[in-house]
């Protein structure tokens, strides 16, 4: 399967990663989610090509995961903000987070640590059933594909093994 495959199929999660599945895009939207707003910033604490951070930010906007405002007319300068579709991503930012400090530094060297604004208090989120409120977790909880879903992959297997 090619990548330009996966903005056609059925699966939230493929569609999802064709917008928002590269490095540099993920990058950009944490230092959103850390206050850049700037080229210049996204550019130097990312590390990002200034050709590739535009390219990204063009992309971006098109999902409208962010937006562009002027803040200078001469010369033209533009500062990034997330959308509504953008902070929605904050889940998966905090994923990577949480995976990263448990299986790469561990958490008593996290580099970042989240503080819950209501409470004050030093926080580790973590996804909860929405009906009863209880941890979920990979083991905890099965998946059942759409019908959609279910023909397509049936159809991928035929076409990958030529039946």
């Amino acid at each position: 399967m090619s990548r330009a495959d996966l903005s056609d199929m059925t699966c939230t999660v493929a569609r999802t990663l064709e917008i928002f599945g590269d490095t540099w895009s993920q990058m950009i939207v944490r230092e959103m989610f850390l206050g850049s707003r700037r080229f210049d910033d996204l550019q130097q604490l990312t590390g990002v090509s200034p050709h590739t951070l535009s390219k990204r930010l063009k992309r971006l906007e098109a999902a409208e995961i962010i937006r562009r405002h002027a803040y200078s007319d001469r010369p033209p300068r533009y500062e990034y903000k997330l959308t509504e579709r953008g902070r929605d991503l904050w889940p998966a930012i905090i994923a990577l987070k949480a995976w990263g400090d448990k299986w790469l530094d561990g958490p008593a060297t996290a580099p970042i640590t989240l503080t819950h604004k209501a409470c004050g208090q030093v926080t580790e989120p973590y996804l909860v059933c929405s009906a009863c409120g209880e941890p979920i977790d990979a083991l905890g909880s099965h998946a059942t594909l759409s019908p959609d879903m279910q023909r397509e992959r049936a159809a991928r297997r035929r076409q990958n093994t030529g039946t």
